[in-house]
């Protein structure tokens, strides 16, 4: 047994990005000065709730964790995926945080995944639930990514700071991902939505809707937004409501933005008592401001919104060995922070060309050529 030679990283950014590419190249990765200088040095709990997640789908994989949780060692094993798998992901960030490295994870897992998700399913930092069902599930079906198996059933909703919302993920699992050639964004068909609200007046819904559709009505007729009131043991531990926007466009690509009200977590703010007096914007300024988000978007251009375009750069990474050619608006910070990991583990180069006449971006790769080894061929 030789020794083991890891890669290493400094800092806390993109951790979980650093663990989901290394459990794919089967690369361990030592990551030290892990928020050193910070009041509250090392690991977050969402970060060391994602560790566990990993050793639950995974088998073999090794976690190390100095006293301090400053420095870390991760040594990837097997992703064996599995059926009746429940987690907690806690209540530091949403579901949204641990859906997407999931996707990837259950493409190339053993057997068919299926899992149980716990805690918060809408808020204001990461993706919604909503938005991964409108959005993301498309994204991966572009790839080659079959539709049979591949579901998320929202069980019960929960928001910021208690949570309480459940989620059920199934992901078929896949030989190897088909490269795309994805430049053509369309011009936009329809727009369609759903309103949720829980332990509030379902008015509230009608309300964004209503002044929503108001700014959407002058561009295109086809706008469907539906409602989704949850009450009772459904509607999770706090009062909140939200609203989750996707526009399709011709060429079958899907532009999406989402929001959500509630009360803020305690970290987040100085006293927990202020919190509770502070007021929740009205629900009509939720309608307007996410109206004009997905318009920003859609003027953007490009095939995915910015916020998944993480996850297409990964998709791409991920692809046989043969050239992906996509079509972005402008790099987010986390797209580019995106690329130059997978640059940093996989060895994969992007070639980036800016489209003036447009004010997008081409990029282009040759994926690594991952293919799910543990999937017998039919």
């Amino acid at each position: 047994m030789g020794k083991t030679s890891y890669t290493k990283f400094k800092g806390s950014q993109s951790l979980r990005q650093r663990l989901l590419l290394s459990t794919f190249s089967s690369t361990p990765i030592l990551v030290e000065d892990i928020r050193a200088d910070e009041t509250w040095p090392g690991l977050r709990p969402h970060e060391v709730s994602f560790l566990r997640l990993l050793e639950k789908v995974c088998d073999d994989c090794v976690v190390e964790i100095n006293e301090t949780g400053t420095k870390l060692k991760y040594k990837p094993g097997i992703v064996m995926g599995g059926r009746n798998l429940i987690h907690d992901c806690g209540l530091g960030r949403s579901i949204g945080y641990f859906l997407e490295p999931l996707l990837l994870l259950g493409l190339f897992a053993k057997k068919p995944l299926s899992i149980r998700l716990k805690g918060i399913t809408n808020d204001r930092k990461d993706p919604s639930v909503d938005t991964f069902q409108s959005t993301a599930l498309p994204i991966l079906k572009r790839f080659g990514v079959p539709s049979e198996g591949l579901t998320l059933k929202i069980e019960s909703r929960g928001v910021p700071p208690l949570g309480g919302g459940e989620v059920v993920l199934s992901i078929p699992t896949v030989q190897n991902l088909n490269a795309v050639t994805w430049t053509d964004e369309g011009m936009v068909q329809k727009i369609r939505g759903v309103t949720f609200s829980t332990r509030v007046s379902s008015q509230f819904e009608m309300s964004m809707i209503y002044s929503a559709r108001g700014i959407f009505n002058r561009l295109l007729p086809d706008v469907h937004i539906f409602t989704d009131h949850k009450s009772g043991p459904q509607a999770g531990n706090s009062p909140g409501y939200g609203i989750s926007l996707v526009a399709k466009t011709t060429s079958g690509c899907c532009i999406s933005a989402d929001t959500s009200v509630s009360h803020a977590r305690g970290e987040e703010t100085d006293e927990l008592e202020e919190s509770e007096k502070k007021e929740l914007s009205p629900p009509e300024d939720v309608g307007v401001q996410i109206a004009s988000v997905l318009l920003g978007e859609i003027e953007q251009g490009g095939v995915v919104d910015s916020t998944h375009q993480g996850l297409l750069f990964l998709l791409c990474a991920l692809c046989p060995q043969d050239v992906s050619k996509v079509r972005v608006g402008k790099l987010s910070p986390h797209g580019i922070e995106t690329l130059r990991n997978i640059r940093d583990v996989l060895g994969v180069k992007f070639d980036i060309k800016p489209d003036p006449s447009t004010g997008t971006v081409i990029l282009k790769c040759v994926g690594c050529g991952l293919r799910n080894l543990s999937r017998k061929i039919s």
